[in-house]
């Protein structure tokens, strides 16, 4: 027993010595966006109109998943110089590597390429990550990471304080000429190929003034003291014939897919882009918000830096209408006053979030159903989605890829139809005050009422629509009204989800967590 205790006190120091702590950033080399340039393919194609427009910015709308997938390969194979990528999730599937492909290739044609990854966000292999920094085009560095490569899980409960807070933001950039920001991570579910889920989600495609500024914040995050290079985690560069291995992998997977349902369809799309060629873009003038990257070392009571403390000095007060969409909602008591003091002025205020037979992370559910009786007190419109209409569900039937459950991503809010926030700041705690979050503020009456007369009809279809009723008691209670082709029904519980389900979630409503989701 003696013996015993001695091999796993010693075996807990080396896990613990193996966590000790981050390595030093000596050598790594700063670097900032190339100046844009009339010379490369972007330049030539967006300075005319550009010049036409002198300090404001064009906007296209990413909603469909297919277009947002191929609107990020195409600046892939369209940069030149340059190609920025910043993403909390990059997934190592169908599309994840498709992306990774269009990378290389552009790393392959003299492009310079950094690749910025939130640690824990992404998860990624190590090796994989050293294999394709050995490219002499690329360069790979992770966001406050875990210490520990060996292991991470353990290194991650220990260092729990710091590593809590993880940048979240997203957003691809090439030749500082192009970029796209929103919602979407790069995986699967995010671009309509994942056969389990399909997160309903919004990007903005843009180009003029503000990429720029997003370049701005991207060599922020890249420089900043919480960015390590991959090499420097590991202690080593990748192994000999590495790169060449993960690129045999990488085409022999391509290759394979070729023919599948969504590769179809998207080159069909693809093909129909190319073929209609016409002006997609609006203009309007863009002011981008991001939270400073020193966020996550600051306490989470500090405003310095953040994001909403940029909101809220530009002042954007609606007069008639504000539309929220947030797959991840929790108010807080300042946030149902504050929305109570917008309707109390006659603002119809209309929020879309995920309902728990919805959402994929059911302890923030557990914190946002505390609020809806005092929103609906408010007199805020509540609405929470559907998983999938019926008509949705007969139709997914007939294509391979189609989803088994729909969840909402998309974080957008809309202001009289006049102005919107496209961005990755979902409006809870913890975007709020501890992650690292990033959105474009469009003033666009074009863009905004695109959104909300795109979704505002079709609301009572695909979500439930909450109210208060009274029951045979007397006492009022939240009801949730499902419209259908054939009539309305009442439900008198969270609908979708069993009552085992409902009991856990109320149970996670007693733990002091809110602060976290």
């Amino acid at each position: 027993m003696a013996q015993l205790r001695t091999a796993l006190t010693v075996l807990l120091i080396v896990l613990l010595s193996a966590c000790a702590g981050l390595p030093p950033q000596s050598g790594r080399v700063e670097s900032h966006a190339a100046e844009p340039s009339d010379s490369t393919r972007l330049g030539a194609a967006f300075s005319p109109q550009e010049r036409q427009h002198p300090d404001q910015t064009a906007f296209h709308l990413l909603p469909d998943g297919v277009d947002a997938l191929l609107g990020r390969i195409v600046l892939a194979d369209a940069a030149d110089r340059t190609l920025d990528l910043q993403y909390y999730i990059w997934h190592d599937d169908l599309t994840g590597r498709h992306l990774a492909n269009a990378v290389l290739r552009a790393a392959d044609r003299g492009v310079k390429v950094r690749v910025l990854l939130d640690d824990l966000g992404t998860g990624a292999d190590d090796q994989v990550l050293l294999a394709i920094a050995s490219h002499p085009n690329i360069q790979i560095r992770l966001f406050n990471p875990v210490a520990s490569r060996h292991f991470k899980t353990l290194g991650t409960a220990l260092e729990f304080h710091r590593v809590n807070r993880r940048m979240h933001n997203k957003a691809i950039i090439a030749d500082n000429q192009a970029a796209i920001v929103g919602g979407r991570n790069i995986g699967d579910e995010y671009f309509g190929a994942s056969s389990d889920v399909s997160f309903g989600d919004l990007d903005v495609l843009t180009h003029g003034a503000v990429v720029r500024k997003i370049s701005v914040a991207f060599d922020e995050f890249w420089n900043s003291d919480a960015a390590y290079p991959i090499e420097n985690l590991t202690g080593h560069p990748a192994e000999p014939g590495a790169l060449d291995d993960y690129r045999a992998k990488l085409t022999t997977f391509i290759d394979t897919q070729r023919d599948s349902p969504y590769v179809t369809q998207a080159k069909q799309r693809y093909a129909e882009l190319v073929e209609t060629r016409e002006s997609l873009f609006t203009w309007g003038k863009a002011t981008l918000l991001y939270d400073d990257p020193s966020k996550i070392t600051r306490s989470p009571d500090d405003p310095q830096g953040h994001l909403m403390t940029q909101f809220v000095t530009l002042s954007v007060r609606p007069e008639k209408e504000l539309l929220i969409i947030s797959p991840y909602f929790i108010p807080g008591k300042k946030g149902v006053a504050w929305f109570r003091e917008q309707t109390q002025r006659g603002v119809r205020v209309t929020i879309l979030t995920n309902s728990l037979a919805a959402t994929d992370v059911a302890a923030v559910h557990a914190g946002y159903q505390k609020y809806r009786k005092d929103l609906l007190d408010a007199g805020v419109h509540l609405y929470e989605l559907k998983p999938a209409t019926s008509k949705e569900s007969k139709e997914k039937k007939k294509l391979v890829m189609g989803s088994s459950k729909a969840s909402l991503h998309a974080k957008t809010y809309v202001f009289d139809k006049s102005s919107i926030f496209i961005g990755s700041m979902n409006l809870d705690p913890r975007s709020v005050t501890l992650n690292t979050e990033i959105g474009v503020y469009c003033e666009s009456s074009a863009l905004a009422s695109q959104v909300a007369d795109g979704l505002e009809p079709k609301l009572d279809q695909i979500a439930w629509r909450l109210e208060e009723r009274p029951d045979a008691n007397g006492k009022t209670r939240i009801v949730w009204i499902d419209t259908a082709d054939d009539g309305t029904q009442t439900e008198l519980d969270e609908p979708g989800v069993s009552g085992f389900k409902r009991v856990g979630i109320w149970f996670l409503g007693l733990l002091p967590l809110e602060s976290e989701l």
